[in-house]
């Protein structure tokens, strides 16, 4: 159930992020877009992260490529705009939810080595 609401999300980011612009409320400022491109990256690689422990590394590479992918669709679409700059956003995003969650992994293994020992 929980891998269903991690692809329901995935879902729903894309149809989101391929949505005209006229149905989606516009940002305040510009730099509000950026911290959401963000912080749906954190959740999504973290939230993934949690999922597939084994496969951090495809994991990561994969949430980079598919913030690319969306941005690639965005342009093919025609009604929304490609940015580098959201890609850059989704990779801060990719990294933070990798960091957050191998921090994570290093406290639960010492804190595991304590009750061991």
């Amino acid at each position: 159930m929980i891998k269903v609401g991690w692809y329901l999300s995935m879902t729903a980011v894309t149809v989101l992020a391929l949505m005209p612009i006229e149905h989606l409320q516009l940002p305040v400022f510009d730099w509000w877009d950026k911290a959401q491109h963000a912080l749906a990256f954190v959740v999504l690689t973290g939230w993934a992260l949690l999922l597939w422990p084994l496969h951090a590394l495809r994991v990561v590479l994969g949430m980079v490529a598919y913030g690319a992918g969306i941005e690639a669709a965005q342009w093919a679409v025609g009604w929304r705009f490609a940015e580098w700059a959201d890609l850059a956003a989704d990779a801060v995003g990719v990294s933070v939810g990798w960091m957050m969650v191998s921090g994570w992994w290093r406290f639960q293994s010492r804190k595991q080595e304590r009750t061991v020992s």
